[in-house]
């Protein structure tokens, strides 16, 4: 799954991507094309900013329960081969 989210300049209007993580309130960033500073915040005028926001939440929101199924499967095969080893040493 990519983790990025794709950001329209204000100023210049081209778009490069950004990881979700990293979008949160109070992140700044270059614009690597025109260079100006885009200041990322939830209640921005900017709708180019509130869209990015938005779809950053969401990819965050997938993200974490992408890790929510993933996490109990490794848990119970490592519970189980545990086990394994464990019975292996008693006999």
């Amino acid at each position: 799954m990519d983790d990025s989210v794709q950001v329209k300049c204000t100023r210049c209007k081209s778009a490069f991507r950004e990881r979700a993580r990293r979008l949160q309130n109070g992140y700044s960033r270059q614009c690597p094309t025109c260079e100006v500073v885009l200041f990322f915040d939830e209640d921005s005028s900017d709708a180019n900013i509130k869209s990015a926001m938005r779809r950053a939440r969401r990819v965050r929101k997938e993200l974490r329960e992408a890790e929510a199924e993933f996490r109990p499967r490794m848990i119970s095969r490592r519970g189980s081969a545990r086990h394994a080893t464990d019975d292996d040493s008693a006999a």
